[in-house]
């Protein structure tokens, strides 16, 4: 009976071993690699509350890469500080793609679906080559926005996306094609070769008429134009992706709105996103070029950036560029997309009141409002933790402060005696 016990529990350890696909690293680490192999590891430390959070998706992104050449990891940043320090990590949790010589950090939301992606865009070759109908098929049914280069793969055109696709594998899918396969697919409007983005099943060509025979030319245009549109129309805007977004240099114009935890928004909230969705959608080639537009669903991060608690739903129009904000002056829930456009107008002429920016005080009043927003973040979740966190460090400073007072008293005191003493003695 107690062999079968044992049995059982052995059964059980290795059914537990097993269902994990992630790899628990140590500082070896730095030998292993140089074998070769691709990694995605994640570098955390276990007080860290975003690194708990991620704990189950990286779980699922350990499974979902456990048949493809990606290995997938994690390190202990605080039993193995010489890790932490030989891949730089600044904060926790960080995700890196890593090679015998070369590593990579991801910088987007921490979901499942986004960061498989950044790992398979990684394991490939910067451009993937596309040879038949079917797989094109394939990208476009799987919804992907993407970039793809159609033609013979030589001539300035070729070489400037191939060394594009080289410094923004990170951030997009790059493929090539033949005029054969790709024209299955696309209606070709202009010469080849061409380049496009898919992007909502629709195809946006790059404008192949500018100077093509500069190649430093050619290169900061297109570089330009897919930085421009690496993004969906409508995107929604979380802590994860909104430096990304910046990374555009343009207007970025918010809807924000409130999600509860199903992920579901009001009626009237849904409204109005949907309207301001809409202005983009009907007028892209009139805005898309200035404005990137989106979406919050955490008001929060919202806040931050007015450094106010703002009224929902609420019209947020920020200079990512400049880092002012622009902000709507009439009732949002009562703003139609006519008023939308006239006020996106008075941006575009510079004729609209700006806010914020990054002057000094600008700064000192966020650290301010941040500092006070978190503190009473923690009051609300535990207000009896927030009391023994900071009562006890003002409490004892109080005592060191009065004793140093009490201490300054009595040593006059004690003087001033002294010096009675003496005039009575003479």
């Amino acid at each position: 009976m107690k062999i079968f016990q044992i049995f059982l529990v052995t059964v059980y350890v290795i059914i537990l071993c097993s269902g994990s696909r992630v790899l628990e690293l140590s500082d070896k680490f730095s030998e292993i690699r140089k074998e070769g192999g691709q990694w995605l590891v994640k570098f955390y430390a276990p007080w860290c509350g975003h690194c708990k959070r991620l704990e189950p998706v990286w779980s699922h992104v350990a499974q979902a890469l456990y048949k493809t050449n990606v290995r997938v990891g994690k390190v202990d940043c605080t039993r193995f500080p010489s890790l932490a320090s030989e891949f730089s990590i600044g904060g926790f949790p960080t995700i890196k793609f890593i090679t015998h010589d070369n590593d990579f950090t991801y910088h987007g939301d921490r979901n499942k679906e986004d960061i498989i992606n950044f790992a398979l865009r990684m394991a490939g070759p910067p451009v993937q080559e596309v040879t038949r109908a079917e797989s094109l098929s394939n990208l476009k049914n799987m919804n992907q926005l993407f970039f793809m280069y159609v033609g013979e793969q030589e001539g300035p055109l070729w070489d400037s996306f191939n060394n594009i696709a080289e410094k923004m594998q990170p951030h997009g899918f790059f493929y090539a094609s033949s005029k054969n396969v790709a024209s299955i697919h696309v209606n070709f409007t202009t010469e080849l070769p061409a380049v496009f983005v898919h992007k909502e099943n629709v195809h946006y060509f790059y404008p192949i008429d500018l100077n093509i025979s500069d190649p430093d030319h050619l290169n900061m245009s297109m570089y330009n134009w897919i930085n421009e549109e690496r993004f969906p129309t409508f995107p929604k805007i979380t802590r994860g992706n909104i430096n990304e977004i910046f990374q555009t240099k343009k207007y970025i114009v918010l809807a924000v709105v409130e999600e509860n935890k199903l992920q579901s928004i009001p009626e009237e909230m849904l409204d109005f996103r949907d309207m301001v969705e809409s202005v983009i959608k009907r007028n892209r080639d009139k805005y898309h070029r200035e404005f990137q537009f989106g979406w919050i669903g955490t008001p929060e991060l919202a806040n931050s950036i007015v450094m106010q608690v703002l009224p929902l739903p609420y019209l947020l129009v920020l200079n990512s560029t400049t880092n002012h904000h622009h902000v709507l002056e009439d009732d949002p829930l009562q703003m139609t997309s006519e008023s939308l456009e006239v006020f996106l107008e008075r941006i575009s002429n510079q004729t609209a009141p700006v806010y914020g920016g990054n002057s000094f005080g600008v700064k000192l009043y966020r650290m301010y409002f941040e500092t006070r927003t978190s503190l009473s973040d923690i009051w609300k979740g535990n207000p009896v933790l927030t009391t023994v966190l900071f009562g006890l460090p003002l409490g004892f400073l109080s005592l060191i402060l009065y004793s140093i007072c009490c201490a300054d008293i009595l040593d006059a005191d004690e003087e001033e005696e002294e010096e009675l003493l003496h005039e009575k003695r003479e």
